[in-house]
């Protein structure tokens, strides 16, 4: 995993992406576009709903753990939809953004004010060392100066963590759970006595849903299999973004263009990679243009990606297979270290 520490080629800062700017709304990609959220916010509420019925309806028998499997990808879509509206894509103004993305945000079990507050950090300094959350020290190691330093679990996992990232991800439903909850002792947290109310009401409601309807071992495996399956959906989801991009010094930070283009990449695919990843294949024009409505990003791409060999800024886009084996191969050389600490050598 490299370091860029790269300055901005031409142009003074923030000129290239204004230029930019320019094509992206004379090609009129920055509108609303009411029509497509509405089918698409009422089908997955429906089949939300559905998916909770289904529950009620099939009882006690192991065959929910088919619908467990079916609402693990609903909480993975419901996510997605708040994903746009914290990103003001479905409303232009900001209140109505913000109640409707942290109702979608509750329906999962997350705290809306503690995600924002994580992603907009991101989204400013994606891949940016000490700056960017989503690739501070953690559970995993980042780079080689993270393996270095760590101690205690993530020492430990970081020497197969490549092997280990999929299992992993098994947990990551939980983690949002448990992240939203100790995000609520941080006083500076916006809303959080809201965001707590919502996140115990989701929680009992879940758990009285499943301890009325299915015995107790039944229960748990439902919970289990959810759980993890939603964990694993959000983290292939967000995996092929920036993982194995290079990663920015934050001394030596390139304009806001460049910036967003070299940490990001996009993943090929047709309609189904669309509904599937949530426009967020389209990683690059989302990163650029956060506000803009993701049914508009695949239109945006070839703009984007013609401008950016003009300007000759790399511009990374590959399969999505290909791109999960980029990142695990640059998690495998992040914990290079610690397995030659091991050895001695």
């Amino acid at each position: 995993m490299t370091t860029v520490t790269t300055t901005p080629r031409s142009g003074t800062p923030g000129s290239d992406f204004a230029r930019l700017s320019r094509k992206i709304a004379d090609a009129g990609l920055l509108g609303r576009r009411p029509g497509y959220y509405t089918a698409r916010i009422t089908s997955v509420a429906g089949l939300y709903a559905t998916g909770w019925l289904a529950l009620v309806l099939i009882g006690p028998s192991w065959w929910t753990l088919a619908v467990a499997a079916f609402m693990a990808v609903l909480y993975g879509q419901v996510a997605l939809v708040a994903h746009d509206m914290a990103h003001r894509q479905v409303f232009r103004r900001r209140r109505a953004s913000e109640v409707s993305g942290r109702i979608a945000a509750s329906s999962i079990g997350m705290s809306y004010g503690w995600w924002q507050d994580k992603h907009t950090r991101h989204h400013a300094n994606p891949n940016t060392e000490d700056l960017d959350p989503d690739i501070g020290p953690d559970l995993l190691v980042w780079s080689p100066d993270q393996a270095r330093a760590a101690t205690g679990l993530p020492r430990l996992l970081g020497r197969r963590q490549a092997f280990l990232f999929f299992p992993l991800l098994t947990l990551e439903g939980f983690n949002l759970h448990v992240s939203s909850g100790r995000a609520l002792a941080d006083r500076r947290l916006k809303h959080r006595t809201l965001d707590g109310a919502l996140l115990l009401a989701h929680c009992a409601l879940y758990l009285t849903a499943l301890f009325l309807v299915l015995p107790p071992g039944m229960a748990v495996a439902f919970l289990a299999v959810h759980q993890c399956l939603f964990g694993v959906y959000l983290g292939s989801v967000f995996a092929p973004n920036h993982k194995g991009m290079p990663i920015l010094s934050a001394d030596g930070r390139p304009d806001f263009l460049r910036r967003q283009v070299l940490t990001s990449r996009n993943v090929n695919g047709g309609r189904f990679t669309d509904l599937a990843l949530g426009g967020l294949n389209h990683q690059i024009e989302h990163h650029l243009f956060p506000s803009m409505p993701s049914p508009n990003l695949r239109e945006a791409r070839a703009i984007v990606r013609r401008y950016c060999r003009e300007l000759g800024v790399d511009y990374t886009e590959t399969g999505l297979i290909a791109s999960y084996r980029l990142a695990l191969t640059s998690l495998h050389r992040a914990g290079a270290p610690l397995r030659r600490a091991r050895t001695g050598t």
